[in-house]
């Protein structure tokens, strides 16, 4: 079984999962537009920032709740979180990228045998975002929760380098190198979200909302966020 549950969660993890994920940047983009990124040094300081300050305290804080949720068949907490994601994106782009993701999933989640059809139409049912689908996804694979957010934070990680390599640009022993970073402080980010209850949540990150913002109208643009 745990041979069955690794490769399902490396499968998910994967960026060659069919969501669209490698089409965004995150505001990242945007922060190399605006000079804020110029080096690998300043990419990598970006994105330990974005793992502890913003996908910690939010998205992995989520799927922490929402994993137990769909394995209690608790709908109204699997609504109650995809609610809180949806409300608390703080750009039109950011929610975009959720939605998208979450009805990719769901398309992929309709294709394969690791959730059920009442939990598929459930999802189905709440204009899903990415975390939730994710959630449940990881759920069925009988993975224990750490696990769950270990492959959630990993493919974030690996899909956000591509983003800094593809946009500084970086060559790709630097990404290899963020990525190594960013992989060290995973573990702790996990610990905060673990601890996070629903007044603990935050989504407050006043300058991705504002690059956000920006790269809407960002002249010569690679990703879709």
């Amino acid at each position: 079984m745990r041979d069955a549950s690794l490769l399902q969660l490396m499968w998910l993890a994967s960026p060659a999962l069919p969501i669209g994920g490698f089409s965004y940047s995150e505001c990242f983009e945007a922060a190399v537009d605006t000079a804020r990124v110029t080096t690998e040094q300043e990419a990598a300081s970006w994105l330990l920032d974005q793992l502890h300050l913003s996908l910690a305290r939010a998205d992995l804080a989520v799927i922490a709740q929402a994993v137990p949720a769909w394995q209690n068949a608790d709908h109204t907490r699997i609504a109650e979180l995809n609610a809180w994601v949806l409300q608390t994106r703080e750009s039109s782009e950011l929610r975009a990228q959720t939605e998208q993701m979450g009805r990719s999933l769901l398309e992929w989640l309709r294709n394969h045998t690791t959730a059920s059809a009442a939990q598929i139409e459930t999802l189905a049912a709440l204009q899903p975002t990415y975390p939730l689908a994710f959630a449940l996804a990881a759920s069925s694979t009988g993975a224990a929760l750490r696990d769950c957010l270990l492959s959630y934070a990993f493919g974030w990680a690996e899909n956000m380098v591509q983003a800094a390599i593809k946009s500084v640009p970086l060559g790709q022993s630097a990404g290899q190198r963020i990525l190594s970073a960013l992989s060290a402080e995973i573990p702790a980010a996990i610990d905060h979200a673990l601890t996070l209850a629903d007044n603990a949540r935050q989504a407050y990150s006043p300058m991705l909302a504002i690059l956000s913002a920006q790269h809407e109208i960002q002249y010569s643009r690679l990703f879709r966020s």
